[in-house]
């Protein structure tokens, strides 16, 4: 199930801790998983939320491509486009350490924003930090490197684990300053609605918490309403 652009519109409205709140509301998953590893987070925080369909590959950079190992650039760009739009491009370095090159700066982030991409999601490196901010296209990256060394395609098209988590082709992605998430598509146009009562919830607490008429036996009362079971 693809969202409407309305859709996809409204989720680039809420954080991503607050569509992590309001997925846990749905108990279709352990609330530890879906969540990419901190040290990947987005670079450009005043862009907003990052959010689109996941476009999945594997670059290596430490050395050379090896004969018959590096995957063909043109038939990438024709995969990218078989991913419904907005397109998210999701990249494991398959380096150790991770890091080594920059495949990600101006020039590429040109091709895929031409190519109906809105950002990158990768354990990897980027570079071209001021260019790429001004081009309005989102880094999430767990590194910074001055170099492209060796960096090539190897495959693409194919679950890659990218921070801890396990990212399918198509997979809806949502990420910002916070971190990074997947978003699981059969709940994906009800987060807004369940985002709002969260907030709503919140607002209640937080209010008693800055009221004058705060006390200990009123936010424990109130808290028994929001959250049966706390003690």
């Amino acid at each position: 199930m693809n969202l409407a652009r309305t859709q996809i519109e409204a989720l680039k409205q809420l954080s991503s801790p607050t569509v992590a709140n309001a997925i846990e509301t749905f108990k279709v998953r352990p609330r530890e998983q879906g969540n990419l590893s901190s040290a990947i987070r987005a670079l450009f925080p005043e862009m907003g939320p990052l959010v689109g369909y996941a476009v999945t590959a594997v670059i290596r950079a430490e050395q050379a491509p090896v004969e018959g190992h590096r995957a063909s650039t043109f038939a990438w760009w024709d995969f990218i486009q078989t991913i419904p739009a907005p397109r998210v491009i999701v990249i494991h370095d398959l380096d150790d350490p991770r890091g080594q090159g920059a495949q990600w700066g101006e020039v590429q982030a040109n091709i895929h924003r031409a190519l109906g991409c809105v950002g990158v999601v990768t354990d990897g490196s980027v570079r071209d930090l001021v260019e790429v901010r001004a081009l309005g296209f989102q880094f999430c990256a767990a590194h910074v490197s001055v170099s492209h060394a060796n960096v090539h395609l190897v495959d693409f098209n194919l679950p890659v684990n990218v921070g801890g988590v396990w990212i399918n082709p198509g997979d809806l992605i949502h990420g910002d300053q916070h971190g990074v998430l997947t978003v699981p598509l059969v709940i994906a146009d009800k987060i807004p609605q369940a985002a709002a009562q969260i907030e709503a919830d919140e607002r209640r607490i937080i209010d008693l918490c800055q009221s004058p008429k705060f006390s200990a036996e009123r936010l424990k009362a109130l808290y028994g309403e929001i959250r049966p079971g706390t003690y």
